[in-house]
């Protein structure tokens, strides 16, 4: 857990079916409330990959209007948030040699979302629109599951959020049946480790931030 990180720099080498398989069946295997399992998986790579993310790259090219299928962020933005999301986008960008006012720059680098960046394997990750709240929870649970047991084989993972801006075009692209809802995207191969951007570690809220604790031996 402490090893891992959102890496978006990935080397080309093809993780094998099996892996993938294998990786799947772990992050089925986290805890859901009534054993629901909420959520799907689909894992893409070579052909069907790159004509995905072909259509989402067009999509960022032209910057067509993002069509969310669901609210990812609060709105409004709570300033303690806000200042966790841009000194995030700072180390990013920092990390990358990427001005603050190199507007194309950042706009390049955010398109290397709908690219997966680069990584072998693309994973388009939904969920019935019909499941509650607590299921989308649950399928948090088994998102981090999957990026435990890809760790643990020596792959690297990087969520995508981004994917949502487009979800319409990945719900089409993919035909997805009306039930399923596109939530994230999600990068899996082996980290590239020349990649500049990987050294980029984000800062974690202290305990006192987040946590209390009572009734504890000192």
């Amino acid at each position: 857990m402490r090893q891992r990180h959102s890496v978006r720099g990935f080397l080309r080498d093809p993780v094998p079916r099996a892996d993938v398989v294998a990786i799947l069946e772990t992050a089925r295997s986290a805890p859901s409330g009534a054993n629901l399992q909420p959520g799907k998986f689909h894992a893409l790579t070579g052909a069907p990959l790159a004509q995905l993310c072909a259509c989402l790259t067009e999509a960022a090219a032209q910057n067509r209007a993002p069509v969310s299928q669901y609210s990812y962020f609060p709105d409004p933005m709570p300033g303690v948030l806000k200042a966790r999301q841009r000194a995030a986008g700072f180390g990013l960008y920092q990390t990358l040699g990427i001005e603050r006012r190199d507007l194309a720059g950042r706009r390049a680098q955010f398109a290397a979302n709908y690219r997966f960046f680069d990584a072998p394997v693309g994973v388009v990750v939904t969920i019935d629109p019909a499941m509650g709240k607590g299921c989308f929870m649950d399928l948090g649970l088994a998102l981090m599951a999957l990026m435990m047991a890809a760790q643990a084989r020596g792959f690297a993972t990087c969520g995508i959020g981004a994917l949502a801006n487009y979800a319409d075009l990945a719900h089409a692209h993919l035909a997805l049946p009306e039930d399923e809802m596109v939530v994230c995207g999600l990068a899996l191969g082996r980290a590239d480790p020349q990649a500049a951007v990987n050294t980029l570690r984000t800062e974690r809220a202290p305990l006192e931030a987040f946590a209390t604790l009572s009734g504890f031996d000192a």
